[in-house]
C-alpha cells in the first residue's frame, strides 16, 4: 500500500487533470487543436511584421522623395505652411481680393458665393514669392529659396541658381554668335568718346607714344620728375592733365624746366601767385608763354616776369582780371618791341582804349594778334588797330557793335600782309566788308566770318569767283551767317541773306583741292540739291578732314555717303540736330559727332556704305 503522501499527490493530480482534459475534449469537439491556435498565432505575428515593415519604408520613400523634391526639412516646412497661412490671411484682409470677388459675383450672378481660399490661393500663387520664401524652379521644378537675385524665366517664373547660370550662359553664347562689332570695353568708353569728340578716332591700337603719354598722365602724383621728355610730349601731357583738372602746383614744378623755352598750362585754375612767380624764376629764358584761366596772375608777378624773363616774344593769357591797365602799360613799353606774337582773352577789368593805344605804339613788330572778349574795348580801339600794319593773322572778337566802315578801314590798312583772318560776331558785318577782304587781302589761306545777318549769299559767292585774289583756303569758317528773321525762317528769296547754296558751291570750287576744314554750322540756307551737288561721290577733295555741319537741316543719310565717299581722309563729322540722318552708315576710323548711337552704325572699311 502506498504512502499516505503518494496517494495525496496523485489526488492533487487528478484535480488538475480534471479541468484541463474537460477543455481538450471541448475544443476536439469542435475541431479546434492547440497547434492550430500556435500556429494562427504565429501568422497574426508576422502580418503585423509585415504590414510594419510596408508601412515604414512607403514612409521612408515618400521622405526620400520630399528630400528630392524640396530638400526641408519637417521644422522648414512648418515655418512655410504658417508663412503661406499669414499670406493667405494677408491676401483675403487685401483691397484687390475684395475686388476680385465683387468682379466674380458680378461675372457669375448675385446668387454666386466665391470661395474665399480657393480665390486667396489662385492670388497667391499668381503673385512672384518674395526673397526668402520658397518657390519651384520654372525649368527643373525643384524647390529653392528665392532671393533677389532670382532671375525670370522664359515663361514668367523663378529660376533656380543652376538653371539660371546655364540660362545665362546660353544668353552669353547667342550674343557671341550674333555680335557682329567689336565694342569697346567698359572702362574705356568714356575715353573712347572723348576722343571721338576730339577727331581721335584711328583704328587698331593707340600708338606707343600716346600709350605712354597717357600712363604717365594716370600716375603723374607718383612721379619726382619728368626727365628729358621732349617739348612737344610735355604740351600733351599739359593738355591731358588740364582736361583733367588735376594741374596743381605740385604737378606744376615736373614742368618746370631751365633748358626748355615754352610754358604751356592750359588750366591755371589751382595756381596761386606764388605758383606763377615760380614759373618766370625757374625759367628766366623762356620765350614762349601760354597760361590759360590764370585767375590768381596779378599785377605784381607780371611785373617779376617783365623784369626777369628778358626774351618772351610770344605771349597768351587769358582771364588775368586781376592784371590792371597801368601793368598792361608797362608791360607793353618793356616787352612790346620784340614780341611777335600777344593773345588776350576774358578780360572783363581792364585793355581799355588807352591800353590800346599803348599797344599800337609799343608793338610794332607783332605779326599774330589775337583779341577775345575784352569787355572794355570799343570801336576806337578798333580803328586804333589800323596801325598794326605788319600783321599776318589777326582774330577779333571784341568791340562787337563796330560798324562796317571801322571794319573796312582796319582791313584795308592791315590786309595787305594778312594770311590768317578771323571777324566773329559783328553785328553790322555786312557786304562792304566782304568786298574789302576781297580788294585787300591777296595772301589769305584761313578765313573765318561768323554771326553775320547781313552779308547775302550772293556777296559770300562773290569772295570765290574767278576774280579771286586769294589762294585756295585751307581753312573756311563760315558758321551762323543766316537770315534771323524768325517771322521768315526762309529769309528773302530773291537775295538770300547769309552762307546759302551759291556760296558753297563757290568755295568748293574754288578751295576744295586743298580745303582742310570746312564748318558751317547754323547755315541753315543751304539746300539739299546744293549739299548733293557739292558731295555726290564723284569729285573728290582730297585734303579735307574736319566738316561740321550741325543744325543744317537738310543734310539727310544720303548727303552723309556722298561726303563719306567725296572726302577719304575725313576723320570728324559734326552734325548735330541732323535728324534725316539717323540712319546714315558710317565707316570705320571717322568720329561722327552729334547723331545719337553714331557709334552702332559704324561699318568696317569694304563693307555695305562703299556699294551704296
Amino acid at each position: 500500500m502506498r504512502p499516505l503522501s503518494t496517494r495525496r499527490a496523485a489526488a492533487a493530480a487528478n484535480r488538475i487533470r480534471g479541468p484541463q482534459s474537460a477543455l481538450t475534449d471541448f475544443l476536439a469537439s469542435h475541431n479546434i487543436s492547440a497547434q492550430q491556435i500556435h500556429l494562427d498565432y504565429q501568422q497574426r505575428l508576422q502580418d503585423a511584421t509585415n504590414a510594419e515593415q510596408q508601412a515604414g519604408q512607403a514612409e521612408s520613400e515618400n521622405k526620400e522623395n520630399e528630400e528630392e523634391d524640396d530638400g526641408e526639412d519637417p521644422v522648414e516646412r512648418q515655418k512655410r505652411k504658417r508663412k503661406e497661412e499669414k499670406a493667405l490671411m494677408k491676401i483675403k484682409q487685401s483691397k484687390e481680393f475684395k475686388r476680385r470677388k465683387f468682379e466674380q459675383k458680378q461675372e457669375l450672378g448675385s446668387d454666386y458665393e466665391p470661395d474665399d481660399d480657393e480665390l486667396a490661393q489662385a492670388m497667391l500663387a499668381k503673385s512672384k514669392p518674395l526673397p526668402g520664401q520658397l518657390d519651384n524652379c520654372e525649368i527643373c521644378g525643384k524647390r529653392f529659396t528665392v532671393t533677389p537675385y532670382s532671375r525670370t524665366g522664359p515663361d514668367g517664373g523663378l529660376l533656380c541658381t543652376k538653371c539660371s547660370k546655364e540660362l545665362k550662359d546660353e544668353e552669353k553664347k547667342d550674343q557671341k554668335a550674333n555680335k557682329k562689332k567689336i565694342v569697346a570695353p567698359r572702362g574705356r568708353r568714356r575715353q573712347t568718346e572723348s576722343d571721338r569728340l576730339m577727331g581721335d578716332v584711328k583704328p587698331g591700337a593707340k600708338s606707343l607714344v600716346d600709350i605712354c603719354v597717357r600712363r604717365v598722365a594716370n600716375v603723374v602724383h607718383d612721379i619726382d620728375e619728368f626727365g628729358d621728355m621732349p617739348q612737344n610730349l610735355l604740351d600733351r601731357l599739359s593738355q591731358i592733365l588740364s582736361k583733367q583738372r588735376v594741374l596743381t602746383p605740385r604737378v606744376l614744378d615736373l614742368f618746370l624746366r631751365q633748358d626748355v623755352d615754352r610754358i604751356n598750362v592750359y588750366d591755371c585754375g589751382k595756381l596761386e601767385k606764388e605758383d606763377f612767380q615760380k614759373i618766370f624764376a625757374y625759367m628766366p629764358n623762356v620765350e614762349f608763354v601760354n597760361l590759360r584761366f590764370a585767375g590768381q596772375l596779378k599785377d605784381n608777378v607780371i611785373l617779376y616776369m617783365v623784369d626777369k624773363c628778358k626774351k618772351i616774344r610770344h605771349l597768351q593769357l587769358g582771364a588775368t582780371n586781376l592784371v590792371s591797365d597801368e601793368t598792361w602799360i608797362t608791360l607793353f613799353r618793356t616787352l612790346g618791341p620784340q614780341l611777335e606774337s600777344l593773345k588776350l582773352s576774358e578780360l572783363n577789368d581792364s585793355l581799355r582804349d588807352d591800353t590800346v593805344k599803348e599797344l599800337v605804339k609799343h608793338c610794332q613788330g607783332l605779326k599774330r594778334l589775337k583779341l577775345r572778349s575784352c569787355s572794355h574795348m570799343t570801336p576806337e580801339s578798333i580803328d586804333t588797330l589800323c596801325g598794326l600794319t605788319s600783321l599776318e593773322h589777326l582774330t577779333l572778337a571784341v568791340a562787337q557793335d563796330t560798324s562796317a566802315e571801322s571794319l573796312v578801314k582796319l582791313i584795308s590798312s592791315v590786309g595787305h600782309n594778312l594770311r590768317t583772318l578771323c571777324l566773329e560776331d559783328y553785328s553790322e558785318l555786312d557786304d562792304t566788308v566782304l568786298e574789302a577782304i576781297k580788294n585787300t587781302c591777296s595772301k589769305l589761306g584761313k578765313l573765318r566770318i561768323r554771326g553775320s545777318s547781313l552779308c547775302s549769299d550772293a556777296a559770300f559767292a562773290g569772295l570765290f569767283d574767278n576774280n579771286s585774289p586769294f589762294p585756295p583756303l585751307v581753312y573756311a569758317d563760315f558758321a551762323d551767317n543766316r537770315d534771323i528773321d524768325n517771322m521768315n525762317p526762309e529769309g528773302p528769296q530773291d537775295n538770300p541773306i547769309g552762307f546759302g547754296s551759291l556760296a558753297l558751291a563757290a568755295l568748293i570750287a574754288h578751295s576744295g583741292s586743298r580745303l582742310e576744314r570746312l564748318d558751317l554750322k547754323s547755315c541753315r540756307h543751304i539746300s539739299h540739291t546744293a549739299l548733293l551737288d557739292v558731295f555726290d561721290g564723284l569729285k573728290k577733295y582730297p585734303e579735307i578732314k574736319d566738316i561740321d555741319l550741325s543744325f543744317v537741316t537738310q543734310v539727310d543719310e544720303v548727303v552723309m555717303i556722298g561726303i563719306f565717299k567725296s572726302c577719304p581722309k575725313l576723320t570728324k563729322l559734326a552734325v548735330f540736330a541732323c535728324f534725316n540722318a539717323r540712319r546714315a552708315v558710317i565707316p570705320a576710323g571717322i568720329a561722327v559727332v552729334g547723331l545719337p548711337n553714331a557709334q552702332d552704325s559704324i561699318v568696317r572699311e569694304g563693307d555695305a556704305y562703299m556699294e551704296m
